[in-house]
């Protein structure tokens, strides 16, 4: 039977003259791997059609990464529960004592220099665990519901730390070590898991685009690095501050402007902490808001510090300083399907590197 002569959805497999094989109509060398036909390009397995027997690398990193994100709403989620269980009855303990304290101080008759002392160094110190004796301190407010409680424990694991509210009870300080032990190193690991996935749509497109408009290399790192800049000033820190601005009572824009940066680069004094007003309207819907930003803040902020760290790879201060070059582990995290219809060769996107090297 002649080639020509078979009907072309068939995907024999006949030997032909010459230790050649077919293959779906198309004539293969002996000991030649097959064509990749669409069957291959998705991974679906030939004698099951429709099951999907190997996901393409790009897609298991971005399920992972997924995964990733969820497991760390969870963790979470279980910090906030097991402080708000060791943390509120302290809390509630505390504030009747210091309820009974203040009773006791208003009604002697006769006040002394040392009571007085010991008062305020009572009311002080319970003022340092967030309980207060003022009269617009509602008794129904407390600093470890569960909103609370996640919020603490997002600032200990992103590193942030406000110290406005600190564990009472001994085993919420051993509970606190054991939980910053594990949760800052996943933390890191999930920002840095984010900020590689940014790379490429953030940083080595945007630059790739610059070079295709006539810009050199080491110009175009320069523009793209001062318009990121530009944006995540506007973004994480102007449009931030003016809504800060707008919901806490006696901040000014400085102020907002003040505290996204001192958040942002985890310094965390706890001068300024948002939702901490008595009776803060919505308030468990502002502190996940709160935390939120924190995250996508520090995502960016490491975006471009890293992005700063490969300009200064392509412009040479990291050689001239001596310093070790910006790792390249996002090189290989942004291919184009390996085989693809009427092409046989694999196309990669460009990375920082790559643009920088053209």
């Amino acid at each position: 039977m002649n080639l020509r002569d078979e009907a072309p959805g068939r995907t024999s497999s006949s030997c032909v003259g010459g230790g050649r094989r077919r293959r779906g109509g198309v004539v293969v060398p002996a000991g030649a791997r097959p064509p990749q036909s669409s069957i291959w390009e998705v991974g679906v397995s030939p004698t099951r059609p429709g099951l999907v027997a190997d996901m393409h690398p790009l897609g298991k990193s971005w399920l992972l990464l997924t995964g990733f994100v969820i497991f760390y709403v969870i963790y979470l989620l279980f910090g906030g529960l097991v402080f708000s269980s060791l943390e509120r009855p302290v809390e509630e303990q505390l504030r009747r004592d210091v309820d009974a304290l203040k009773e006791s101080f208003l009604n002697q008759s006769c006040v002394s220099a040392a009571a007085l002392d010991h008062f305020l160094d009572q009311v002080l110190a319970a003022n340092r665990y967030g309980v207060a004796v003022f009269p617009n301190a509602s008794s129904d407010t407390t600093n470890w519901d569960l909103t609370s409680s996640m919020f603490f424990a997002n600032t200990l694991v992103t590193t942030v730390g406000y110290g406005h509210t600190t564990p009472l009870s001994d085993v919420g300080k051993v509970f606190s070590i054991v939980y910053a032990l594990l949760g800052v190193p996943f933390t890191m690991l999930v920002l840095t898991a984010c900020v590689q996935r940014l790379m490429y749509p953030l940083v080595a497109a945007p630059l790739n685009q610059l070079q295709r408009c006539g810009l050199e290399a080491r110009p175009a790192a320069a523009v793209h690095f001062l318009l990121l800049l530009a944006l995540v000033l506007l973004i994480l820190f102007a449009a931030p501050a003016a809504v800060f601005r707008t919901l806490e009572d006696g901040w000014s824009f400085l102020d907002g402007f003040y505290f996204c940066f001192i958040s942002l680069c985890t310094i965390g004094l706890g001068d300024f902490v948002p939702a901490a007003r008595p009776q803060q309207d919505l308030k468990q819907l502002y502190q996940v808001a709160v935390m939120v930003y924190l995250f996508m803040g520090l995502m960016m902020m490491y975006l471009l510090l890293r992005t700063f760290h490969k300009m200064a790879d392509l412009h040479g201060l990291t050689t001239f300083l001596q310093l070790p070059r910006c790792e390249e582990s996002d090189q290989d995290e942004f291919r184009e399907p390996i085989v693809e219809k009427g092409h046989t060769a694999a196309q990669k996107r460009p990375s920082y590197n790559s643009i920088g090297d053209r």
